[in-house]
């Protein structure tokens, strides 16, 4: 049995190709809104950061989620989506930490 092909994602801050599972979205709506999809399944334009606060603070300063959503994101916004950011970043990590890895299984 062939083993499962793993889909990986481009950080849009620190450049970092990883799974997709262990990357957070920040999504753009067809309404035009931002904001964190932590399903992953949201419709929109997506990009991907790691689940770290210096990656998103990173793509701050860069203005990487600009341009990865083809659309300015302004200030009030980001303000926004960093508190969500560390709010979800607790989540993401704690997730991460009880799935199993595959190497493990193996």
């Amino acid at each position: 049995m062939r083993p499962r092909k793993i889909p990986l994602r481009k950080c849009v801050a620190c450049q970092e190709m990883m799974p997709k599972k262990e990357l957070i979205r920040v999504v753009r709506t067809p309404d035009g809104e931002v904001g964190i999809d932590l399903t992953g399944k949201k419709a929109g334009r997506g990009a991907y950061l790691c689940g770290k606060v210096n990656c998103f603070k990173l793509a701050k300063k860069s203005k990487a989620l600009d341009r990865a959503l083809k659309q300015p994101v302004g200030d009030h916004i980001y303000d926004q989506l960093e508190q969500e950011f560390i709010a979800v970043e607790e989540q993401f990590i704690a997730a991460k930490e009880l799935t199993p890895d595959d190497d493990e299984a193996e």
